[in-house]
């Protein structure tokens, strides 16, 4: 079969195009800045575990949205109630529902109509239509008023934008260099800092709501007793008193033109000047003028920052805070003042932080193990096809740089699970190359010459290539549907893998084979193993020993669900939330003092990991009582304490996860997998028939469960890295299970008369050493990465070694067997039913 001269400028315009997009990161910034333009795709985004940064996402209350929003309704009503000679007593606010209470017909034929017209469209364009905001009804003389569904969207995408340019503001105004801030879903916010290792720092930059107002203070009201009506008791920010505030705004925070911090020039302290707008320099040289003598206070998201006594009139519009601020303080509160307040309280739900020395370590070990991981591959498709295997080799390097170059173009933030991601693709490339060459050397031995043993051999090792693959796609885009964040990278980088190896193995190495064939004039191709002759076809009989195979197989799943139970899976903070951080020394560290230290913090239950060869400590804690406040001092008691017992720590990663984020990563992650199996069912039973796809699944059950009680046997965190190790074991699994069905449904055309038992031997043994050559090179290029790949993808490397060999000898051993058992049911299920059908119709 030729290829036209069309198709053949194609794929040359398709690869020149796909090295271009790679270009970019093999060039330095000057070079960059120089030809950058010319080339068609940027250099690949680092993700913050590889260069270093903070992680956060918030998310906006909602209860706090439609509070604020009902309050605004009650004072709405209230003034018509007014307005109407009625006592604006009358409304009270029940839970998220307001109520008026009227005492006859006429009052309500007054109040109703001017009730209703506080209704606002909701979700339209200006252009009328909408659903109404809020939902008015009543009930006799009862006024009932709610918030809509759509009503309370509206508001919350408003806030949510309204957010998003606040903190794009305060990030700026801190001088952070290329941050990320978008949004995420309906409610909530991704921030990534590069470069800003300093939770505390952050999270009162971005989670302060950032409410400014001022108040006199009633100095009639002992701060610790009961405060009167209108008056209200706040805790001071700093000093841990307490001060019986006015309720009454005396000059909103709105008012205010510019903040900056500074030094008070008398006392060297840290300090924060604000300057009020006309209208605020206004009322607060009214106010000064009448209050001499007597304290003010300027309160902060419900916490007196400072309560200075008004000495003399402030005619300028000018003032400062003080009270004890650190200079990093007084530079956050400016800006979080200059940036002006969010419009409902921002919930930081999960937070990561990595630190620099970290992130380039990530980059080193990712690129020695991808390195070595390649290396390996190409030795073993040499030592198996010879020159052969050099073709092969230079379909599986483009495949790498093209892999790198479209996730370039695509804008993917590559991670250290990316890297990962990339490994594996490289091993499962050679896959499609072991199927084109195995089905070659049996056209071959079959007499075709050269031309129709590659015609053919590429021909049938197509449709295997496309099912093996498309079962191991299905799992990746289920992953990058559910999954979220580094999971989501290593998805991408799987399927855009997957898609550009099966160009690359199906017509870049099938032209440059042609080509050979043609320029040498081969009559025959001989591929040839440097390792020695290639053995023919074994003739093991597998199903003689299906009985001790699926004994064997069952023992150990038992052993997997019991081990499931007792001791149990090691979740890790994705799935059950909570602080955790990593810290490093010079020097070994002694864990009992560590230990020791962190249960004296009554923090609860404390879970310490030591790697590195003693000079790592990973502290888990689980999450604590109370609000994002509570969080950040857990964590500040943490990083304080390690710091005590090991003097030259450095903290290299943080990582809070809130209670709403775990629930849901874990739910999103079960459902992957669930989803995942049920695709690859269907996707089976379309291509073969029912018994194979139940026969894939069952196979894949058990794999699964031996994969599990690796995890709980060995104790390696099971996260979000974890389950895309099973969702990639469920995809390399079936792809293993496919090839052998491929080959069982091409035999049952071909031997139409021989016994299905003999028919699943031959089929296996044809495919046996396919199996366990692929099986060799994808535990070859993810050996490299489980040995000195580090923490961060140890959940994932070595649990795909322990699934390569399961699914393996699965595929070899058991699949089959359950096989056989299914096909000879149903034939014994249809001869039971065959003599009933005559006698039901006579």
């Amino acid at each position: 079969m030729r290829t036209s001269k069309w198709s053949l400028v194609a794929y040359i315009a398709i690869i020149l195009f796909g090295v271009l997009t790679a270009v970019p990161n093999i060039l330095s910034p000057a070079q960059l800045q120089s030809f950058g333009r010319y080339l068609p795709a940027n250099p690949v985004t680092l993700g913050l575990d590889l260069k270093g940064g903070s992680h956060l996402v918030l998310e906006v209350d909602s209860a706090a949205l439609r509070k604020a929003r009902m309050d605004v309704l009650l004072n709405d009503v209230r003034a018509i109630l007014r307005t109407a000679g009625e006592r604006a007593s009358a409304a009270r606010l029940n839970g998220s529902e307001l109520t008026i209470t009227l005492p006859d017909q006429a009052s309500l034929d007054k109040v109703l109509p001017e009730v209703r017209k506080l209704a606002a469209p909701a979700g339209s364009l200006g252009f009328g239509g909408g659903q109404p905001d809020i939902d008015v009804a009543n009930n006799g003389m009862v006024i009932a008023v709610s918030l809509t569904e759509a009503g309370l969207n509206d508001r919350m995408s408003a806030a949510v934008e309204q957010s998003l340019e606040i903190i794009r503001r305060r990030v700026d105004q801190v001088g952070v260099a290329e941050p990320l801030i978008q949004r995420v879903g309906g409610d909530r916010i991704l921030v990534q800092l590069p470069g800003l290792q300093d939770p505390t720092r952050l999270r009162q930059l971005l989670g302060s709501t950032a409410q400014m107002s001022f108040h006199m203070l009633d100095a009639s009201t002992d701060p610790n007793g009961v405060a009167p009506r209108g008056v209200t008791i706040l805790p001071g920010a700093n000093d841990g008193n307490k001060y019986a505030v006015e309720d009454r705004v005396a000059i909103s925070g709105d008012r205010l033109a510019d903040a900056k911090a500074g030094f008070d020039q008398r006392t060297n302290e840290p300090i924060v000047s604000f300057t009020f707008d006309t209208t605020g320099a206004r009322q607060f040289a009214d106010i000064t003028k009448a209050n001499v003598g007597r304290p003010f206070a300027i309160v902060l998201d419900g916490k007196v920052l400072t309560a200075p006594v008004i000495r003399e009139p402030i005619i300028g519009g000018q003032g400062q805070i003080s009270g004890n601020f650190t200079p990093q303080e007084a530079t956050v509160l400016s800006a979080l003042l200059r940036s002006g307040a969010l419009p409902a309280p921002l919930t930081i739900i999960e937070e990561r932080t990595v630190g620099p020395n970290l992130g380039s370590d990530s980059i080193r070990m990712g690129l020695y193990t991808g390195f070595a991981g390649l290396a390996l591959v190409v030795l073993m498709m040499v030592g198996l096809y010879s020159a052969w295997g050099l073709i092969a080799v230079v379909g599986l390097v483009l495949h790498t740089i093209m892999t790198i170059g479209f996730l370039g173009l695509l804008g993917s933030t590559l991670t250290l699970p990316g890297i990962a991601g990339i490994i594996l693709g490289i091993g499962m490339a050679v896959d499609a190359n072991i199927l084109i060459n195995a089905r070659i050397r049996e056209e071959t031995a079959g007499g075709a010459g050269a031309m129709k043993a590659l015609d053919v051999g590429f021909n049938k090792a197509y449709a295997t290539i496309v099912d093996g693959n498309m079962t191991t796609m299905v799992g990746m885009i289920l992953l990058f549907m559910f999954g979220s964040g580094p999971v989501r990278g290593f998805a991408v980088t799987m399927i855009l893998g997957l898609a550009i190896s099966m160009f690359t193995s199906i017509t870049v190495v099938r032209l440059l084979m042609r080509e050979v064939v043609v320029r040498r004039k081969m009559k025959k191709i001989e591929i040839h193993s440097i390792l020695g002759a290639v053995r023919s076809i074994p003739s093991f009989s597998f199903m003689r020993g299906r009985f001790i195979a699926i004994g064997v197989s069952a023992v150990l799943s038992i052993s997997s669900i019991i081990l499931f139970f007792t001791p149990g899976l090691n979740y890790g903070i994705d799935f059950v939330g909570g602080i955790q951080v990593e810290a490093t020394s010079k020097t070994p560290i002694d864990l009992p003092i560590v230990r020791e230290k962190m249960e004296g913090l009554n923090l609860g239950e404390v879970a310490l990991q030591e790697f590195g060869q003693g000079t790592s400590v990973l502290v888990r804690v689980q999450r604590q009582p109370g609000d994002e406040a509570a969080q950040t001092a857990a964590l500040g008691k943490i990083r304080e304490a390690v710091a005590e017992v090991i003097p030259d720590a450095n903290f290299e990663r943080t990582e809070v996860v809130g209670p709403t984020v775990s629930t849901e990563l874990a739910r999103s992650g079960f459902i992957a997998v669930g989803l995942g199996m049920l695709a690859i069912l269907i996707y089976i039973w379309w291509r073969f028939e029912w018994h194979f796809a139940v026969g894939a699944i069952a196979t894949l059950i058990l794999d699964i469960t031996k994969m599990i009680g690796f995890f709980a046997l060995m104790q390696i965190d099971f996260n979000l890295t974890a389950i895309a190790a099973v969702l990639t074991l469920i995809g390399y699994s079936v792809n293993d299970k496919v090839v052998v069905y491929d080959r069982m449904r091409e035999n049952l055309r071909k031997y139409k008369s021989m016994p299905f038992s003999e028919l699943i031997d031959l089929s296996i043994n044809q495919v046996i050493m396919r199996c366990i050559f692929t099986s060799v090179a994808v535990a070859a290029a993810l050996l490299p990465m489980a040995i000195w790949g580090g923490d961060t993808v140890k959940p994932f490397a070595w649990p795909m070694v322990f699934g390569v060999i399961v699914a393996t000898s699965s595929s070899i051993y058991i699949g089959g067997p359950i096989l056989l058992f299914l096909s000879r049911w149903w034939k014994d299920r249809e001869t039971t039913r065959a003599p009933s059908t005559p006698a039901a119709q006579a």
